[in-house]
C-alpha cells in the first residue's frame, strides 16, 4: 500500500501572515499567526505533488482524509515546556561543552569558573535554556566511561541548575537520573534512546522533557552508514517508530521534541535534503529542534570561505529553518544569531 507524506510549504511571515490567516486564505503553523502557510506537498517515495490548501477538498475520499488529519497536527498549538515558548519561535537552546574533544570549542569551557559564566552569558543573551554535556559524540570520537562524564559536568552543573534552565546532552541512564536529581529540565540524547536499553525507564520514571534525535550508528562509525534510500522519509518513519515504542513502554506526555540530527549519519546531501525539506516533520505532531550551529556541512559548501565559528553558515541555515517553522535551534553563538533573528522578524513585521 502506497504511503503518503505531507509537508506544509509556502510559508508567510508577519503581518503579511497575519491577514492571510484572518482571511483564511493561509494556515497558521501551531496556531501562530505570525507564521503560516497555503500550500502542502503530497509526497510518496515514487513522486512529489504541490497543491493549494483549498485543492485538499477535491483530492479522493481517503487522502483527503490523510492530508486533513497531518494538517491539523502541523496547525495544534503547541503547550509550553522546559522553558520553551512555543508561541514565538525559533526558541534558542544554547551549547555548553564541558569537554576536552567537542568538534568546534572543545577544551574551552571545561574549567569551573569559565563554564559557568559561558552558561549564563548563553542564556542573558537569548537561550532559553541551556544544553549542558560531558561527552563528545563529534563523528570520530569514542565514548568516555560514566564515572569520567559524571565528574566532567558533576560541578557546575549544580551550581548553574539553580540559576539558569538546563538541558543534559548525555546518552547514558544513570547521568540522566543524577542529572534530573539535580534539576535539569530536558534530556537531549543524540542516539535516540537507543544507546542505553534502560534509557526509557528513567524518561517514564520521571516524566521529564526529552529529545529524540535521529542518528546511525554511533560516532566511531556513524559517518560510514549514511545510507539511505530517501533520507527525508526514513527518518519520518525512524519517529513515528520511536514515538510507537515509547508509548507502548508507558510513557504518555507530550513533551517531546523530535531532532533529525543534522551531521549524525549523514552526508552533505543527506545534511541539505533534510534541511530543504525540514517542515515534513510538523505533522507528526511534535516541536521540532536543529542543530545546524558550527556543523560541517557549512565547511564543505564554503570550502576557502570556512572559519573556526562558522557563523555565516550557522546564520544562514538559522533563518532558513526559521522561514520553515523550526521551534528549536541549538546555538553555540546565541547572541549573533538573536541578533539575526530580530534583524528578520524587523523586515517581516510589516
Amino acid at each position: 500500500m502506497q504511503r503518503y507524506y505531507t509537508r506544509a510549504c509556502n510559508f508567510y511571515f508577519g503581518n503579511q501572515s497575519k491577514i492571510l490567516v484572518n482571511k483564511k486564505k493561509s494556515i497558521p503553523l501551531h496556531q501562530i499567526k505570525e507564521i503560516s502557510f497555503d500550500h502542502v506537498e503530497i509526497i510518496t517515495r515514487k513522486k512529489i505533488s504541490r497543491i493549494s490548501i483549498n485543492q485538499v477538498k477535491k483530492l479522493p475520499n481517503n487522502l483527503k482524509k490523510k492530508i486533513n488529519a497531518d494538517i491539523k497536527k502541523i496547525n495544534s498549538k503547541k503547550k509550553n515546556f522546559s522553558n520553551f515558548n512555543f508561541k514565538k519561535i525559533p526558541n534558542i537552546l544554547g551549547v555548553l561543552n564541558l569537554t576536552p574533544d567537542s568538534f568546534s570549542d572543545g577544551g574551552k569551557f571545561n574549567k569551573k569558573n569559565k563554564g559557568i559564566t559561558h552558561a549564563i552569558s548563553l542564556h542573558k543573551s537569548g537561550a532559553s535554556i541551556v544544553d549542558v554535556g560531558g561527552e563528545s559524540t563529534r563523528p570520530g570520537s569514542k565514548p568516555v566511561n560514566e564515572k569520567q562524564e559524571w565528574n566532567r559536568i558533576n560541578k557546575i552543573l549544580k551550581l548553574i541548575v539553580k540559576k539558569i534552565p538546563i538541558s543534559l546532552d548525555t546518552r547514558k541512564s544513570r547521568i540522566m537520573e543524577k542529572g534530573i536529581r539535580v534539576g535539569v529540565k530536558l534530556i537531549n540524547d543524540v542516539s535516540g534512546l537507543s544507546y542505553d536499553p534502560k534509557t526509557i525507564n528513567i524518561l517514564k520514571k520521571y516524566k521529564i522533557p526529552f529529545v529524540i534525535q535521529h542518528s546511525v550508528g554511533i560516532p566511531e562509525n556513524m559517518q560510514k552508514k549514511a545510507k539511505y534510500k530517501n533520507e527525508l522519509l526514513d527518518i519520518y518513519d525512524y519517529f513515528e517508530d520511536k514515538i510507537k515504542l515509547i508509548r507502548s513502554k508507558g510513557i504518555k506526555h507530550n513533551n517531546i521534541i523530535l531532532d533529525p540530527g543534522i551531521g549524525f549519519g549523514k552526508n552533505l546531501k543527506h545534511n541539505m535534503n533534510l534541511i530543504r525539506g525540514v517542515s515534513i516533520f510538523h505533522s507528526l505532531g511534535f516541536p521540532i529542534l536543529v542543530g545546524n550551529s558550527r556543523k560541517r556541512f557549512i565547511k564543505d559548501i564554503s570550502k576557502k570561505n570556512d572559519s573556526k565559528t562558522r557563523i555565516g553558515g550557522t546564520m544562514a541555515s538559522s533563518i532558513y529553518l526559521l522561514m520553515q517553522g523550526i521551534q528549536i535551534l541549538r546555538i553555540h553563538d546565541v547572541n549573533e544569531v538573536k541578533q539575526g533573528i530580530k534583524v528578520f522578524n524587523e523586515i517581516v513585521k510589516n
